[in-house]
C-alpha cells in the first residue's frame, strides 16, 4: 500500500470524525443514520492513521503534495 492522502486530506476526515462523534454523544444523530455517520467516522479514523483510501486506487488519485511525500 502506497500513501496517497496528504496531511490536509487526513486533517478534514480527522475533523469529519470527530464532528459525528460530537453529534453521536449529544444526541445529535440516532437509528440509521447514528449507525452509518458513526461507520464513516471509523473508515475516516482508520484511513487517516494508515495514510491510505482504498478509493483513491482505481481512480490514481493522490492528495499528497511533493512536500508532504516522505
Amino acid at each position: 500500500m502506497k500513501k496517497n492522502m496528504g496531511s490536509m486530506d487526513k486533517g478534514i476526515r480527522i475533523l469529519l470524525a470527530v464532528i459525528i462523534a460530537i453529534l453521536y454523544f449529544t444526541n445529535q444523530i440516532t437509528g440509521v443514520a447514528a449507525i452509518v455517520l458513526g461507520i464513516f467516522a471509523i473508515v475516516f479514523l482508520l484511513t487517516s492513521l494508515i495514510g491510505f483510501c482504498p478509493l483513491y486506487s482505481p481512480l490514481k488519485l493522490s492528495t499528497i503534495k511533493k512536500s508532504d511525500n516522505k
